[in-house]
C-alpha cells in the first residue's frame, strides 16, 4: 500500500506517508518550556513519518492558550532540543509548527500583551484564561508599520526551531489564527495593501512564508492552509473569493519549491483543493478536517486514489502511539480519552499501551 511507502519531503526522508497532525495538547509549563511528559509524548510517536508540533507560539503576543509552548527564549529552544533529541534517538522525524494565534487570545494569557490582529474586530466566544473563561477582547488592528515585526517574529523563531534540531518548520496558515485571519474577508477589513483584494489579503502570508524559508531554507519550510474551514469566525464562505485568494497564496511561495503544503479540508477530492495541490508542485499533506476522524480506510483511500502524497492524522494517534505499525498490520486500536486531550498531566498524553502491552 502506498500509504507505507517512503517520501522525501524537503530534505527529509520519511519511512511512511502517516503525519501527527500539529494539536494543542497544552501541556508546556506557565514559561512555555517543553516538560518531562512532552519529550516522552513526541519520543513514542517517532515510528510516525513525520511528527508537526503542537502549536508554538513564535512571540509572547502570539501565545493564545493556557500551557502553550513557545519558541522566544534560550530555555524554550533547551526544551524543544531535548524533545527533537529523543525523537531522532528514536528514528523520527519532526518540524515544529509556529502559531501567532492573532486575536483568538487573551492578556490573561500572554502576559498581559496587547491582544493583535488584522483588524480591530474580535472573535465570539471565551477565552480559557488562566483564571478562568473571559471574553475574547477587541484586538489591536497591526498597522503596515508593524507588520515587518510580525513576520521577524515568525523568522526568530523558525531559527530558534533549527537550533533546537528540528527537521523544519510549517507556518500555521489555518484554523482561524493570525495568518488564516489576514484571509478572510470577514476577519480582515482593511483598506491598504493588505486588505480588500484576495492578492492583497494573501500578501502577509506569503511576506512570512518567503521571510521565513530565506532564514531557514524552503526546503524545511512548510505551510498549512484550511480553506473554507470557517472555525473562530474566520470566514471563508465565497467559492469564487477562496479560490482566488488561495490561489493568490500558493503561487505566491511554489517557486521557492518548498518542503510542503499541507491542506485542511473535508473533501480531498474537492477540484478547488486539487487545482492548488498542481499548483503547488511539491508534496501535499491532506488533512480530512475535525468533523470525523480519520480511518485506516480513509488514509489508504487518499493515496491509493492519488489525492495527497501524505495523510495527517489527528485522534488516532493521540491514542496510539504506535498507529502506524497497527495499521499497518492492520491490528485493533486503543480508543481515544477525549476528557484528558486538554488536560495538563500524563494522562492520556503518555499512558496509552503500546501494541505489544495489548497483545501479552
Amino acid at each position: 500500500m502506498k500509504l507505507f511507502t517512503p517520501l522525501t519531503v524537503g530534505t527529509m526522508e520519511l519511512p511512511n506517508r502517516l503525519v501527527m497532525a500539529p494539536m494543542s495538547r497544552v501541556r508546556a509549563d506557565r514559561n512555555g518550556v517543553p516538560t518531562d511528559i512532552m519529550v516522552e509524548h513526541y519520543r513514542q510517536r517517532a515510528s510516525m513519518g513525520l511528527i508537526i508540533t503542537d502549536g508554538i507560539y513564535p512571540s509572547f503576543t502570539g501565545q493564545g492558550n493556557a500551557l502553550m509552548p513557545g519558541l522566544v527564549t534560550e530555555e524554550h529552544v533547551a526544551g524543544w532540543k531535548r524533545v527533537t533529541d529523543a525523537v531522532h534517538a528514536a528514528g523520527g522525524r519532526i518540524v515544529a509548527q509556529l502559531m501567532h494565534s492573532g486575536r483568538v487570545a487573551h492578556e490573561n494569557i500572554n502576559g498581559g500583551r496587547p491582544v493583535v490582529a488584522p483588524s480591530a474586530i474580535a472573535v465570539e466566544g471565551m477565552a480559557h484564561t488562566y483564571d478562568g473563561k473571559q471574553p475574547f477582547p477587541v484586538p489591536h488592528a497591526l498597522t503596515e508599520a508593524e507588520l515587518p515585526g510580525i513576520v521577524q517574529d515568525f523568522v526568530s523563531a523558525a531559527q530558534n526551531a533549527m537550533k533546537a534540531g528540528f527537521d523544519g518548520v510549517e507556518l500555521h496558515g489555518a484554523n482561524g489564527y493570525l495568518l488564516q485571519e489576514f484571509l478572510s474577508p470577514v476577519s480582515n477589513t482593511r483598506t491598504d495593501n493588505y486588505g480588500g483584494s484576495p492578492e492583497n489579503r494573501a500578501r502577509m502570508v506569503i511576506e512570512a512564508f518567503r521571510a521565513v524559508a530565506e532564514a531557514v531554507g524552503a526546503e524545511h519550510t512548510g505551510i498549512r492552509i484550511s480553506p473554507e474551514h470557517n472555525i473562530q469566525g474566520v470566514l471563508e464562505t465565497d467559492r469564487a473569493d477562496v479560490t482566488a485568494t488561495y490561489t493568490a497564496l500558493v503561487d505566491g511561495i511554489a517557486d521557492l519549491k518548498p518542503a510542503y503544503l499541507s491542506i485542511l479540508h473535508a473533501d480531498p477530492a474537492d477540484a478547488m483543493i486539487q487545482d492548488l495541490r498542481h499548483r503547488f508542485g511539491g508534496p501535499v499533506l491532506m488533512n480530512t478536517g475535525f468533523g470525523t476522524v480519520t480511518s485506516r480506510e480513509d488514509a489508504i483511500m487518499l493515496l491509493e486514489e492519488n489525492l495527497a502524497d501524505a495523510a495527517v492524522v489527528g485522534r488516532p494517534v493521540i491514542a496510539n502511539p504506535d498507529l502506524a505499525r497497527r495499521w499497518q498490520e492492520d491490528h485493533p486500536l486503543n480508543e481515544i480519552d477525549q476528557a484528558t486531550v486538554y488536560t495538563d498531566g500524563a494522562a492520556g498524553y503518555t499512558d496509552y499501551p503500546l501494541l505489544e502491552a495489548v497483545a501479552s
